[in-house]
């Protein structure tokens, strides 16, 4: 029987780092209270729970929207320093300018800059803790894939450094190039190769082997089964790793794989959808009025043309509306008729580029949101001449419109670019896990992705 091992799983990761940055907050907080005279925060008045309440709930906010809790920012120290940095920073600002929530602002002024080293520097110093004692391969997964060559090749060579999972070895028909450790799937028995290694997952890919080997197989794993190793498909394991649905689900009987997500049909999570986007669509138009001068002046000078226009596009159950934009390309652009933009394409003016990258030429849509044409989270409504094309090449792309399109959505925050058919199909598999993944949850992690994407500057 293959031994235990401890392993830490993607979201026990980030809630361990989630748990240990806030006791280290308060800890610190409450060690410079208590022996430099720090009083900004007094830990004997009555309002100290709800004032470490909303530190905590700025510092997780921010903490997201600055990637402090993404595993492959955790692991590199400049990445750190500068999210922790930016976190702390933003905390702090906002901490000390919420009136009636926080404390008061204290006499000596200089209390704000040494809150601000307390939420970042002993963060800093522990998460370079975290990078040498616990970040190691100890703590990952430690799996098997077991399917054909080809078929597993290009997953086995994403995961094969990812820092959460250790490949252990692979049963296959050949061997894959740069991947070591290989055994022939015909001539191995798993049981064997798994006994006192601490192997926790087997991966499995049926699909292109042997009647024969797949009979054997699955003798072995049922053993296997009992003995408590967890057994994945390879079609599971695939959305976990890739974040979208696997090529395979795109056939005759889809029906089999994609399902709308639970949430599709719930009225409250539909309402509070729909109160959100009211919400901030009102804002989103207020700060375009606000913006309007700058814009103008911006695109009298970087475009020299109308600062607006519309184009048609494809909603909701393929019903067409015109969407309305910032316009960030030289004038006739598509006299030659609609052309996918592309990355760096030089019909993009100077402003215009800065508006694409900011997202700022996105703005006017808020206006179809509060028409009820858009959402500010679903798949990104295309025109009718791609749609048609696309339709005729990649199946069942039509399914993507059975939601609202949105302002963002899941394949803009993961795979911004798409200029080709085969991109065209990556992306439509992101919006496919979307749709069957649809929930609160997932919604506001695009919105962070979001937030985090204008910040950085990485818009299209």
């Amino acid at each position: 029987m293959a031994s235990k091992t401890s392993y830490f799983n993607l979201s026990e990761r980030k809630f361990f780092l989630r748990i240990i940055d806030i006791f280290i907050l308060v800890f610190s907080l409450y060690l410079t209270y208590s022996f430099i005279n720090f009083n900004y925060i007094n830990f004997k008045s009555e309002g100290i729970l709800n004032w470490f309440l909303l530190l905590i709930f700025y510092y997780l906010i921010f903490g997201e929207i600055f990637q402090l809790y993404n595993l492959n920012i955790s692991n590199n120290r400049y990445t750190v320093v500068r999210s922790v940095t930016l976190t702390a920073f933003f905390t702090t600002i906002f901490y000390v300018f919420t009136p009636f929530i926080s404390p008061e602002l204290p006499s000596n002024r200089l209390q704000i800059a040494y809150f601000f080293l307390i939420l970042s520097l002993p963060v800093i110093i522990w998460r370079f803790l975290y990078m040498w004692l616990i970040f190691s391969p100890k703590y990952f997964k430690n799996i098997i894939f077991i399917g054909n060559s080809d078929r597993i090749q290009k997953l086995i060579l994403k995961v094969k450094n990812d820092n959460i999972h250790n490949l252990y070895c692979y049963l296959s028909d050949k061997k894959i190039k740069g991947v070591t450790n290989f055994y022939n799937i015909s001539t191995n028995k798993i049981s064997d190769l798994i006994k006192d290694n601490n192997v926790t997952e087997v991966i499995v890919s049926l699909k292109d082997l042997s009647s024969i080997e797949v009979k054997k197989l699955n003798r072995e794993l049922i053993l296997l089964f009992e003995q408590g190793i967890n057994i994945v498909s390879y079609e599971t394991f695939y959305e976990e790793v890739t974040a979208r649905v696997p090529k395979e689900y795109l056939q005759n009987n889809f029906y089999k794989y994609l399902n709308f997500s639970k949430n599709n049909n719930s009225r409250l999570y539909l309402f509070g959808l729909r109160l959100v986007d009211i919400i901030l669509s009102i804002f989103g138009l207020v700060i375009l009025l606000v913006l309007i001068p700058i814009l103008f002046l911006g695109n009298l000078i970087g475009n020299r043309g109308a600062l607006f226009y519309k184009q048609e596009r494809v909603g909701q159950n393929g019903k067409n509306f015109n969407i309305f934009k910032l316009r960030s390309m030289v004038k006739n652009a598509e006299s030659n008729g609609a052309v996918w933009a592309v990355k760096n394409d030089k019909r993009i003016t100077s402003f215009g580029k800065f508006l694409r990258n900011t997202r700022l030429d996105e703005i006017p849509q808020f206006y179809n949101i509060l028409k009820g044409e858009m959402s500010i989270i679903g798949p990104r409504p295309e025109r009718p001449e791609f749609v048609h094309d696309l339709e005729s090449k990649i199946p069942f792309y039509a399914i993507r419109n059975v939601v609202r399109p949105g302002l963002t959505g899941w394949a803009q925050v993961n795979y911004p670019y798409a200029n080709t058919i085969e991109e065209q199909e990556i992306k439509l598999r992101y919006d496919l896990y979307y749709i069957k993944e649809r929930s609160a949850f997932l919604d506001f992690k695009i919105l962070i992705k979001t937030i985090t994407t204008v910040l950085f500057y990485r818009g299209q």
